[in-house]
């Protein structure tokens, strides 16, 4: 029998309908965090709904921290009972309980953009299944999406809504600070907006004229040693920029760089 493709999450205002166990783990995790006063930020589809109002069909629960904390949040959970891994020191913890996980994440898999306590201090009162907690402010979400341009996921239609929702009241000095160098993808992320958008003046025009004119710099005094960047937003869609035209893969320099890097679990004692 041909395998059964699972079908895309459609966006909707239907809360996503979560198993009895896997509502459990998310609320256990969120609630030993809470008594252990974990520096953290719920990111993923909860924050899109606050902002938005938008639901999306999930599997995990996303957990912002810096990566210092991770190893710590990972030992109470041990002593807990949860099973935690490390899937990439650079960015990705995963909590485990049966089929069902938590992620803790501390940047972008590219390692361009890392999370600081700065984005726990932002964020914004919520609840999450029904416990107090707190999701990413627009600023950071936004941030942390500009980089999802996968073959697989692409995370272009959530960035539009978030302007589109929240734009008017949004710090855009914190974001424009947030993607430092690499202002042109968020400049690529606000020009989907305007063609998705084009009525909505939720973008400032001090935003506009200042990309545009640093965009307009570029194309009339181009870098002729500017690096290759496609495997910053996928690797394996520009492998053969890498592999065999022999550009440079500025991901390897940006992951080696990434500082701090999770560290390793003490595991508690049997």
């Amino acid at each position: 029998m041909p395998e059964q493709v699972k079908p895309l999450p459609v966006s909707s205002s239907e809360p996503p309908r979560f198993a009895p166990e896997q509502e459990q783990l998310f609320r256990a995790v969120l609630q030993l965090f809470n008594e252990a006063k974990i520096p953290y930020v719920v990111s993923g589809a909860f924050a899109l709904h606050e902002h938005t109002g938008i639901w999306r069909d999930t599997k995990d629960l996303d957990i912002f921290m810096s990566a210092d904390q991770v190893a710590p949040s990972a030992e109470i959970l041990n002593e807990h009972g949860f099973k935690t891994e490390i899937c990439d020191p650079v960015w990705l913890s995963k909590v485990r309980q049966g089929e069902y996980f938590v992620d803790l994440i501390s940047g972008m898999s590219n390692a361009v953009i890392r999370v600081d306590q700065s984005w726990i201090d932002r964020a914004s009162e919520a609840e999450v299944l029904g416990i107090p907690t707190k999701v990413l402010a627009p600023e950071e979400l936004i941030a942390s999406k500009i980089f999802v341009a996968f073959r697989e996921r692409f995370d272009g239609a959530d960035t539009a809504h978030i302007v589109y929702a929240a734009g008017n009241t949004m710090d855009w000095s914190r974001l424009l600070s947030l993607v430092g160098e690499h202002w042109e993808m968020l400049l690529w992320s606000l020009i989907l907006f305007h063609y998705v958008y084009p009525s909505a003046s939720a973008v400032p025009m001090p935003v506009w004229d200042e990309l545009l004119t640093k965009f307009r710099a570029e194309i009339e005094n181009p870098d002729s040693k500017a690096p290759f960047r496609g495997s910053l937003i996928d690797e394996k869609m520009f492998a053969i920029d890498v592999h065999e035209w022999k550009l440079q893969n500025v991901i390897a320099g940006y992951r080696e760089q990434a500082d701090p890097k999770i560290g390793e679990v003490t595991e508690p004692a049997a």
